[in-house]
């Protein structure tokens, strides 16, 4: 749909961002029968280095929703076990085979794929409007609470009347700037550097990925390239580029399954891709006629690649909450704080979890103590595999329309 400028747009929900977060939450209040308008403020879904990890949890609210044998149709990779290489040993760090739920494994699915699947899922609703090339720029005032949005499309401007927005427009939220909510921030001790590399003849066939002896370096299968993870100190990034170029792929070299020459096929900085680090969240989710969700409300590590998921979660909790309150058309600040009380604790414990793996408090040159505790302890792999795959709680849709 392509409004015309200045056209006015009235809807039950806008949501600002589509993430999996914006898209799983339009998804479930249109099959619910309401009006829902998402915008985006790209043209597509078509970006590189996203969150691509469909956790079991994610698989088993697509089956409750009758829509995984579906979805799984769709190019992917399998991983019934994370396996990571920690100080030069092969260690299973997570094991999903006995989880309680239908799909025990991690669907490695490049995410524009998964996003594409819930527009069109969502298109199939008469009440589902998808506004690409749109871009959040001020709420509407309804006396003393947000009653909408106005937005930029390529026409010009349009005005979208909403009982709710819906921040679900990631870590650097214009919804949640617009909302003045206020945040806490947790330290991060390193980034990650992404890029490319073609695949060549010959080359070995990793599954999940591969982690390096120094765990910074992962590879994730793209079909017809590599996607290529390295972990920096945290703000470094200019002072390696500084330095030079070859240093730096060299640097690569000495943790990466793939030698110097290799790397030959990058020969510009403009090739990596930079991901700032951060781990926050928002001490209020929410403020008459406006949540935030997701990243735009937690902004996690990608360790375990929990973030999309969570944003998941985080969509079927407010679908839950604030299906029957939309339904009325009074949707209260008391039912948006039902969203964030539900979800808070999984979000804290997930950071929690995340800040104590990314510390850097131990020695340098001393060996990780996980690939021995993991020996030790056999269960604790099933116990990663619980909590990486299922989480701390696990939502189930109530209304299917």
């Amino acid at each position: 749909m392509k409004p015309e400028a200045n056209a006015i747009l009235n809807t039950d929900c806008c949501i600002v961002g589509s993430g999996p977060a914006g898209l799983m939450l339009g998804y479930l209040l249109v099959r619910a029968g309401l009006r829902v308008v998402v915008i985006e403020k790209h043209a597509d879904f078509l970006r590189d280095f996203r969150g691509d990890t469909i956790h079991p949890s994610t698989l088993e609210i697509m089956h409750q929703l009758g829509l995984v044998e579906e979805l799984l149709q769709l190019p992917h990779q399998r991983a019934e076990k994370l396996q990571a290489e920690i100080a030069g040993q092969e260690v299973t760090m997570a094991d999903f085979s006995r989880l309680p739920v239908q799909y025990r494994f991690i669907a490695f699915m490049p995410q524009w794929d998964f996003l594409n699947f819930l527009a069109q899922q969502s298109a199939r609703f008469a009440g589902f409007t998808l506004l690409q090339s749109t871009t959040f720029d001020r709420f509407i005032d309804n006396q003393g609470r947000v009653g909408g949005i106005h937005a930029i499309t390529e026409q010009g401007p349009v005005e979208i009347r909403s009982q709710l927005v819906v921040g679900a427009d990631g870590r650097n939220s214009a919804v949640r700037a617009a909302a003045g909510l206020t945040s806490q921030a947790f330290g991060a001790s390193r980034d990650v550097v992404w890029f490319r590399l073609d695949k060549q003849q010959g080359d070995p066939t990793w599954g999940m990925g591969h982690k390096g002896p120094r765990q910074n370096f992962i590879v994730i299968d793209r079909g017809e390239y590599w996607q290529c993870g390295y972990t920096i100190p945290k703000g470094e990034f200019a002072a390696l580029q500084t330095a030079g170029l070859e240093p730096f792929k060299a640097a690569i070299a000495q943790v990466a399954p793939f030698d110097v020459a290799r790397l030959s096929q990058i020969d510009d900085w403009q090739q990596f891709k930079l991901l700032s680090i951060r781990i926050d969240r928002l001490d209020s989710w929410m403020k008459p006629g406006v949540l935030c969700i997701g990243d735009a409300a937690h902004a996690m590590s990608p360790i375990g690649g929990v973030g999309v998921n969570l944003a998941i979660q985080d969509a079927v909790a407010a679908a839950n909450y604030l299906t029957q309150p939309l339904r009325r058309g009074d949707v209260t600040l008391r039912d948006l704080a039902k969203v964030q009380k539900r979800r808070q604790f999984p979000t804290v414990a997930t950071q929690f979890l995340q800040i104590k793996m990314s510390s850097n408090k131990r020695k340098p040159g001393k060996k990780s103590p996980m690939p021995t505790l993991i020996r030790r302890f056999p269960f604790l792999r099933f116990v990663f595999g619980r909590l990486i795959g299922l989480g701390f709680r696990m939502e189930k849709p109530r209304f299917s329309g």
